[in-house]
């Protein structure tokens, strides 16, 4: 299992690339919420999200002839960018398995990143198949978004930092999909700040991580509906085995509440926040009663969202 001198040497090993993402706060969010909260802006990461530090720490240790062969994975857009930037900066082929409902903005940035982009129907199942095909096509080398310790380990890099920076805390929210990002946060929380409560925040519409949590057991991730395309994925056995023994609570969050989490941002804090990367603050949000005078950590997970509608309504 992933253990925190992973996170570490993630971390030495990607210094150099990957960003030292600010840490912000707002008064006006400490004020409505009662408590001290520092967000992990992984929104200003390269690649648009947190997704990179994994995605070089992974690439970054294959092998010669792994390299020669080229990489693949599926994903929705932010593994998918991630991968592509940190395989260009190698020298590594990527080819991306993408659903056909991707938002157009990480399909546009994915390719620019160099990678080749190969679609799949709207479901977790098409993009294994997808991908799997491709494998024995061409021998690529799968990364998996997710489920693959050198992912993990990458990932954890932002709650190091993190905690390296602000130090103590009492509680924090981390966003929940296949698990990469909560199981290399609850290593780095439970090693470097242990009496801190690891809360991991999940759509309403997509909670087979809540299920799977709760019944101990992996719940697939059939068809969710949610403005939050980075989190319906499903767990992996790598990160459900770290989230059981680390993860002190999932809970869930409606899409309404996630917009609204996502207009705070946006409206107060001025920042471009994915749906996905505002579930951690929608989680807070609700859970504020019990929140009184803590320190709060809160993951912000990306900020790849697609703006096109936006603006076309400017002109």
């Amino acid at each position: 299992m992933v253990g925190i001198q992973d996170v570490y040497d993630a971390h030495e090993r990607i210094r150099d690339y990957a960003l030292w993402t600010p840490v912000m706060t707002s008064s006006t969010i400490d004020k409505l919420t009662d408590c001290q909260v520092f967000f992990k802006c992984e929104n200003f990461q390269r690649a648009g999200a947190f997704k990179f530090r994994g995605a070089f720490n992974t690439v970054s240790q294959l092998t010669e002839e792994e390299r020669k062969k080229g990489v693949i994975a599926h994903s929705s857009g932010n593994h998918a960018q991630a991968l592509a930037l940190a395989a260009s900066l190698i020298g590594v082929k990527a080819t991306i398995v993408m659903p056909k409902n991707s938002p157009q903005v990480k399909v546009n940035a994915t390719r620019g990143y160099g990678a080749e982009v190969v679609f799949c129907e709207n479901s977790t199942e098409s993009r294994v198949q997808v991908a799997d095909e491709l494998i024995e096509k061409h021998d690529y080398v799968l990364i998996h978004p997710y489920n693959d310790e050198r992912i993990i380990a990458g990932a954890g890099t932002a709650a190091l930092e993190l905690i390296e920076e602000v130090e103590d805390l009492d509680y924090i929210f981390c966003p929940v999909g296949g698990g990469g990002l909560l199981s290399g946060t609850s290593i780095a929380t439970k090693n470097l700040c242990p009496k801190s409560v690891v809360i991991a925040v999940e759509p309403e519409n997509a909670d087979d991580a809540f299920r799977s949590f709760r019944d101990g057991k992996i719940y697939p991730s059939v068809n969710p509906n949610t403005i939050a395309d980075g989190l319906r994925t499903q767990l992996g056995e790598v990160t459900f085995r770290v989230i059981q023994k680390n993860v002190d609570s999932i809970i869930t969050v409606t899409e309404e509440e996630i917009v609204g989490a996502m207009r705070l941002l946006w409206e107060r804090m001025k920042m471009v926040v994915e749906p996905s990367g505002a579930v951690s603050l929608a989680g807070l949000l609700k859970m504020k009663d019990e929140l009184y005078d803590k320190r709060v950590g809160v993951i912000i997970s990306g900020g790849n969202t697609d703006l096109t509608e936006f603006f076309s309504q400017l002109l």
